[in-house]
């Protein structure tokens, strides 16, 4: 059962629970371990922010630092305890999270109540061997509403010595009760030097700043970005939409076959080109705004933005275009269209929105 995905890591990193440092997050780190020194711990931890600024990698730490006895320096690895919680063989630590489906011979849609049963009987089993208990669920976003009300009556009365961590990209999608039960840890985006000691801590040899502004800041969206060209893939964008308003033909033919293929180990290229695609449209918006970003995400951008997006009124095209076009695509794909039709046709319909005073400056 190795080859098994876990539902909880970025395709191309390291699970957080092998991730021994946890960056750009000392608010967090500090707030959770002054609560535990000044024996103020609360028996539950939401755990918040966008996805992939580091959220799972706390709890695999603050898991570690618990089960270790909360004495040593936050985030050690060198503690038996914290040894068994890398491979998962450590007794008083549960990990809820989607699971495998035999018979469908994939991983579940959700987190089902059955998942939280087993939780409830975690703590009861080990309710024996005394000590720190710690569980950790990853999402919390993932739970079917039977399992929220089982997750619910175990927080309502939480068993002795229980730590349960929980971690929620959109909490405000939890149940308020959930919510009010727990107590509060949230995460920010990185900037780009925090990002950067990420990246070169994980071996990732990429532009850093470049990463930290397509990313907004998430670790873990970087390194999918990192692990699938992401980066290169956003350069070709920008170098097309350079064209517009004359949109180059050739090169958009060429920029949308990119978005064809078959998802592998690496990702999905459709999926990749929307994310590009989104993250464009949100730049450009912004940008009519706030003028343009800083850092650049690709060479050229700055330049673009402030020309295609000048104002206020740009912007709401732009912003108005993004979940319009890129929900059809994605309703496009669900039903088995061609991936490179649908890109083609947002590429055109973006082509329009582009100001007619928006001409490409003269070469020379």
């Amino acid at each position: 059962m190795d080859d098994i995905p876990e539902p909880d890591r970025v395709p191309g990193a390291p699970h957080p629970r092998h991730t021994d440092r946890v960056i750009g997050q000392d608010s967090a780190i500090d707030e959770f371990t002054g609560a535990a020194q000044g024996g103020r711990l609360h028996h539950a931890w939401l755990l918040t922010g966008p996805r992939g600024v580091g959220k799972a990698t706390l709890a695999w730490a603050i898991a570690r630092w618990m089960l270790s006895g909360a004495t040593g320096p936050f985030g050690a690895t060198d503690t038996p305890e914290a040894r068994r919680v890398k491979v998962l063989s450590e007794p008083r630590l549960h990990l809820v999270r989607r699971p495998w489906d035999d018979k469908a011979g994939r991983l579940s849609a959700q987190i089902t109540v059955d998942e939280i049963r087993k939780l409830l009987s975690f703590f009861h089993l080990s309710a024996s061997e005394g000590g720190r208990r710690v569980a950790i669920i990853d999402a919390a976003d993932d739970m079917n509403i039977a399992a929220a009300n089982a997750l619910l009556k175990i927080l309502e009365e939480p068993p002795a010595d229980a730590l349960i961590l929980i971690v929620a990209h959109q909490p405000a999608g939890l149940l308020p009760t959930i919510r009010s039960r727990c107590r509060t840890l949230r995460l920010s985006p990185l900037n780009p030097a925090r990002m950067g000691d990420v990246l070169a801590h994980l071996g990732i040899n990429e532009d850093a700043e470049a990463l930290a502004a397509l990313s907004d800041g998430s670790v873990g969206e970087a390194l999918r970005l990192a692990g699938q060209g992401g980066l290169d893939r956003y350069q070709q964008l920008v170098d097309l939409m350079a064209s517009l308003p004359r949109l180059d033909r050739p090169l958009a033919a060429g920029f949308a076959d990119g978005a064809a293929g078959r998802p592998g180990a690496d990702g999905d290229p459709f999926d990749l080109t929307m994310t590009v695609l989104d993250r464009f449209l949100a730049r450009t918006a912004r940008a009519g705004l706030m003028g343009p970003p800083l850092p650049q995400a690709a060479r050229g951008e700055g330049a673009l933005l402030a020309r295609i997006s000048p104002d206020d009124a740009a912007a709401r095209a732009w912003a108005d275009a993004q979940p319009r076009l890129s929900g059809r695509a994605r309703t496009g794909r669900a039903v088995n269209l061609d991936p490179a039709a649908l890109v083609m046709d947002m590429l055109l319909e973006l082509a329009h929105l582009s100001p007619a005073r928006s001409a490409p400056p003269a070469k020379g």
